[in-house]
């Protein structure tokens, strides 16, 4: 029995999409540098925001997971419509909250300036949730995307 296309293109759908994700995540990174406490020149700054856009791509990954899981194709992304956008928002919230709070309150891996807006009653920094909340749907739309002009549709 052949496997179905969504299946047999899974593994190019994965690669293309952590690269992706690193790639849309990286500017997303520096671009809230000046939010975080951080010695060293804007160049070390910069760099060292690589490693935190492959944790990026991770997490997009394990939201991609989630939503296979629950949806049950690993093509969900394609046309996803509102209830994956839930799944979408829902998972990407939550991972982004436990990530935020374990490496701020938890490990004490990063400080923030006065200028980083903070959710209420949690006192963690709003922008890297709402990078969590923009950029998925936009990097599984580009994967989507770049899937159908790979395959012809």
């Amino acid at each position: 029995m052949e496997k179905p296309d969504h299946v047999k293109q899974t593994p190019p759908r994965l690669a293309a999409l952590f690269v992706i994700s690193v790639l849309l995540n990286f500017p997303w990174e520096v671009a809230q540098m000046p939010l975080y406490v951080e010695e060293g020149s804007w160049f070390e700054f910069a760099l060292h925001c690589i490693i935190p856009s492959l944790g990026d791509g991770l997490i997009v990954m394990l939201i991609f997971g989630v939503g296979w899981a629950v949806r049950g194709r690993s093509d969900w992304t394609d046309q996803p419509g509102w209830a994956a956008y839930v799944l979408m928002l829902m998972t990407g919230f939550s991972v982004a909250v436990i990530v935020e709070w374990v490496g701020f309150y938890g490990l004490n891996r990063w400080s923030y300036t006065a200028s980083m807006p903070l959710l209420p009653g949690l006192g963690i920094g709003v922008v890297p949730i709402l990078q969590m909340l923009i950029l998925p749907p936009v990097i599984f739309r580009i994967t989507g995307w770049w899937f159908a002009r790979r395959n012809g549709a």
